[in-house]
């Protein structure tokens, strides 16, 4: 169908019509969509046009190109949040109507690294309580998560029976997380936690680091979370000042 007819840019239009054949289930998800001979012929617009509009679909993450083999339809993601909104990866996946639960794979106390007791500043930072472990969803493993902790915030033995860190820590301290200053990273297959969650080859991965603080500026838990981009999406909002 052409949509020459509307007045707009062509690209917006070809976007627009492209996200609402998925929505309709023409394009269904991982389903390769028709080249783009096919596919610009039958909008009746410029493959220069069709591929701005593919361009900017892949940087919202609805489509994914592979060169020299063509571009899939990317499933929505399961979970999506405001980054302004502190939630435990717990709490994000009991929202969205799943079962969240957790393999552990290490828990030990460590010795910290300069970095960490820069992060922890002002506490005085001996020995740190370092937890690794997957979060999943309906048994799905969705998240690799590693926890650092002050040993004397939280006794290991407390960590390692532990479902949700924030509930813990603020049962055991009786401090509250009030805020959590994070930095958000894309990155590409990694070696190790890739396949931990079982993510084809040219999936990517959303890595937020995040120290949390108690309501009265405290650092309590410091979190490299590493969510499968395909599962997650985060958005925020922002005011103008």
């Amino acid at each position: 169908m052409s949509i020459r007819q509307d007045t707009r840019h062509l690209y917006l239009q070809v976007i627009e019509q492209i996200k609402r054949d998925i929505e309709n289930g023409i394009f269904l998800e991982k389903q390769k969509l028709p080249s783009e001979f096919q596919l610009s012929k039958s909008l009746g617009v410029s493959r220069a046009t069709l591929r701005e509009a593919l361009r900017i679909l892949e940087e919202e993450g609805v489509v994914t190109r592979r060169h020299g083999v063509g571009t899939f339809v990317n499933p929505k993601p399961l979970f999506t949040s405001g980054i302004e909104e502190l939630d435990s990866v717990t709490g994000m996946i009991a929202k969205s109507g799943m079962t969240p639960g957790s393999q552990y794979l290490s828990a030990d106390l460590i010795e910290p690294t300069e970095e960490d007791r820069k992060r922890f500043s002002p506490l005085e930072v001996h020995s740190i309580a370092k937890v690794e472990r997957v979060r999943t969803a309906d048994d799905q493993p969705v998240v690799y998560c590693t926890d650092k902790i002050p040993e004397g915030l939280l006794p290991i033995d407390q960590i390692r029976e532990a479902d949700s860190l924030f509930n813990v820590l603020e049962r055991y301290t009786g401090k509250t997380i009030g805020y959590a200053v994070t930095h958000i990273e894309p990155i590409g297959f990694h070696e190790r936690i890739s396949p931990i969650l079982n993510c084809e080859t040219d999936q990517a991965l959303l890595l937020l680091r995040q120290m949390h603080y108690s309501q009265d500026d405290v650092p309590m838990l410091l979190s490299s979370n590493y969510f499968r981009a395909d599962k997650f999406s985060f958005h925020v909002l922002r005011k103008r000042v």
